[in-house]
């Protein structure tokens, strides 16, 4: 049953009021989705910091974005590397000093298709580690802000959720046997969902109502995720999906994750995204959840191993 409640078109930004007074965290928001996310928040007189990897892309993005909304926009950005854990832990440091409200923190960034297993320098399957526990650390360390600002947290999943094992394989965590580029990625991004669905389960059994913890997907869309980590053939028949109705714009791959983190009356277990064909594309609202996502057996376990991973724990 598709969801109705947005009209026949779905969510789009026309919803959108004046956000002025409000701050957005984005991650990975200097191309792609979190860039177009950055667009539209701007538009509508937001203050958005990004958090990314590259310095260099990152002050193009900004300017890019000034040029667009006038030298006044209030966009700006702190380096980031989410595979390396101290890397966060420094980004973290600077968001609290320099920025007084979170009204969400939209964990956006994301590695996928990994040709060939690599670890993180702090010894992780890389798209575990950057996917999930940089996201992790991150959340936790910034909480108590988004808590002061009754803000958000949206977690960009996948659909890729859906592939693979369909669970966390805890023997096996960093794929040192069967390693594979897709079956890694599924995993990476079940693993942020589960995140995301204990932690609303911890918000509610301690009776907080402070934080909103929502989960989307940007369906298919024209992003430079594949290309610019996936293999050669990845890339090839990426580029070939791209010129079919199969798949969307960056823009329109954007929708789920600011209706995330700024639409009221959403249900947060639930899982936000294109509602079309195959919900690859289409009118944004309430997609399909399927239940391995938020699994009891194994939600609690990989948080309490998150917490030991990234050596910090959640105190709430």
């Amino acid at each position: 049953m598709a969801d109705t409640t947005f009209g026949p078109k779905g969510w789009t930004p026309e919803r959108l009021g004046n956000l002025e007074g409000k701050t957005y965290l984005i991650t990975g928001a200097n191309a792609g989705a979190g860039f177009q996310a950055a667009r539209t928040l701007l538009k509508k007189n937001a203050k958005v910091v990004m958090l990314n990897r590259s310095s260099e892309k990152s002050q193009a993005a900004v300017a890019e974005l000034k040029q667009e909304f006038g030298a006044n926009a209030d966009v700006s950005f702190v380096r980031m590397d989410l595979s390396i854990l101290d890397s966060v832990r420094k980004a973290a440091e600077e968001v609290l000093k320099t920025v007084s409200r979170i009204d969400a923190l939209i964990c956006n960034a994301a590695i996928a298709q990994v040709p060939s297993r690599k670890l993180t320098v702090d010894g992780f399957e890389s798209q575990l580690g950057t996917n999930h526990y940089g996201h992790f650390l991150l959340c936790g360390l910034l909480f108590d802000r988004i808590v002061q600002s009754k803000g958000r947290i949206v977690v960009v999943a996948s659909l890729g959720y859906n592939m693979g094992l369909k669970t966390i394989k805890f023997d096996d965590m960093n794929w040192a046997k069967d390693y594979g580029a897709n079956i890694a990625y599924s995993q990476s991004k079940l693993a942020q969902m589960m995140f995301a669905y204990e932690l609303q389960d911890r918000l509610a059994a301690a009776g907080r109502a402070d934080v909103e913890v929502y989960v989307c997907h940007p369906g298919s869309s024209a992003t430079s995720l594949i290309s610019t980590s996936g293999s050669r053939t990845m890339r090839f028949i990426w580029w070939l999906m791209t010129k079919t109705p199969m798949v969307q714009t960056a823009e329109q791959g954007a929708y789920p994750e600011v209706m995330c983190a700024t639409e009221d009356g959403l249900a947060q277990r639930a899982l936000y995204g294109p509602t079309g064909a195959r919900e690859f594309v289409g009118p944004v609202g309430k997609g399909t959840l399927n239940t391995h996502a938020h699994d009891k057996r194994v939600m609690p376990r990989l948080w309490d191993l998150s917490e030991k991973a990234v050596g910090f724990e959640w105190d709430l």
